[in-house]
Formats: structure tokens, C-alpha cells, sequence
């Protein structure tokens, strides 16, 4: 089930967002200000990002800024009261991928929320299948005519990540970013070490392999491309 953060002051408005989130299926994170979304997001793998611009301690686009510059690439869609021009142009400018303004109608939310998904190339059954590979992200699971095989939860969402981007290149500061958060202890070793790991159990599958970018990072590349 995907994971949602809704980064959002007004408390009423968030139940509805909540409420309406969980309806269409998605689980769903709260936070009251950028600063509290941060510390959510050393904690809990995150899908996806909604949040408000006009918010104490750290505001939305602060947030942004922050999540941008830290590396992370998850979608990221804003709603808020500020309708400008330059409102919007800013929030694109440091990196958001979809903008409402409110009053929003909440049906109109969840299919901008699925599709930021499928741009993020994210399937909606939460699957990806590569050759006859399938990965399940609900199971952290791997399974095909010849494996069925359950995966540690960072090793599977390292892999899933990379997978949904075939042939983009990763350095190592954003899979470490994105999978074990923002202020993470851990260093880019990590990253080695899971890789490693992937490739020990994975090795010489014919529908893809993990490649290493000397000096920058991992990328995965189908075998049939």
C-alpha cells in the first residue's frame, strides 16, 4: 500500500484529505508544518508528498527546497490558498510536481495523486514486472517461473526504486536520502553494502542487472533494452 505524508496546519482540512485518501486506498501520514514532515520522513518511507505552503516553523516551500536539495525525487504535490502566478511559478521553480489551490474538490486530489504516481512510474497495483519477474511492493516479494524470494524491506525498496527508473543513474547520497531519510547515521556505505547484497541474491537473473556508475552511483538496466 502506498504512503502518503498530507503536510498540512488546518486539522479539518487534513481529516478530509485522510479520510478521502484512505478511501481510494492509499495510507496515509500527518504532519502540522515542514519541520514535523521532515522528522516523519527519517522515520517512514514515503510515496508521495502533499503539503500546504502557508505553515509555521517551516513552511511549504522551505520543505521543498529542503526535500530538492537533500536529493529526494518523490512527487511532491502542493495545495494551498496562494493563487498567484508567482505563487506557483516559485513552487514549480523549487521542485513541485502538481499545484491546487483551494477550495479543492477531493476527487479531483485523488486522480492527481494517482497520476503524479504513474509518472513516477509507480504502478497502480503497487507491481513491477520486468521480463517474468514481478516485484511486489504490498509483500517486499519477488517471484517468477524459477524464484519466489521475500526481501528485507531496504533491500526490496532499493531495488523497486531503481527498477522504476530503468537506466536512470542514483548516486548514492539519494537512494540514501530517499530509503533511510534525511538525517540518517548511516553513511553511502550502506548503500554498497545493499547493493552487494541484492547482487549476491540476484545474480545473473536474465531481466536485469544493477550497474555500478564509477564515482556516482547504481542505475538498473533491463537485459532486453
Amino acid at each position: 500500500m502506498f504512503q502518503i505524508l498530507v503536510v498540512e496546519d488546518n486539522q479539518n482540512l487534513a481529516l478530509l484529505m485522510k479520510a478521502r485518501l484512505e478511501q481510494a486506498g492509499y495510507r496515509v501520514l500527518q504532519a502540522l508544518d515542514g519541520q514535523e514532515a521532515l522528522d516523519i520522513l527519517d522515520e517512514q518511507h514515503v510515496d508521495l508528498i502533499i503539503s500546504d505552503i502557508m505553515m509555521p516553523l517551516m513552511d511549504g516551500f522551505e520543505l521543498i527546497e529542503s526535500l530538492r536539495e537533500a536529493n529526494y525525487t518523490l512527487p511532491i504535490l502542493v495545495i494551498t490558498a496562494k493563487e498567484s502566478f508567482a505563487d506557483k511559478e516559485k513552487g514549480f521553480r523549487l521542485g513541485t510536481d502538481d499545484y491546487m489551490v483551494k477550495p479543492i474538490n477531493m476527487n479531483e486530489m485523488v486522480l492527481r495523486v494517482a497520476a503524479l504516481l504513474r509518472r513516477a512510474k509507480i504502478a497502480n497495483d503497487h507491481k513491477i514486472v520486468v521480463g517474468k519477474l514481478v516485484l511486489d511492493y504490498d509483500n517486499l516479494s519477488i517471484h517468477g517461473t524459477d524464484i519466489e524470494m521475500e526481501l528485507p524491506k531496504k533491500e526490496f525498496l532499493l531495488l523497486f526504486k531503481l527498477l522504476s527508473y530503468p537506466k536512470r543513474i542514483f548516486t548514492r547520497q539519494q537512494l540514501l536520502s530517499e530509503i533511510w531519510g534525511l538525517d540518517t547515521e548511516v553513511d553511502e556505505r550502506t548503500v554498497d553494502s545493499h547493493i552487494k547484497k541484492l547482487r549476491k541474491k540476484l545474480d545473473g537473473r536474465p531481466e536485469f542487472e544493477i550497474v555500478t556508475i564509477r564515482g556516482l552511483g547504481y542505475k538498473a538496466v533491463k537485459r532486453d533494452d
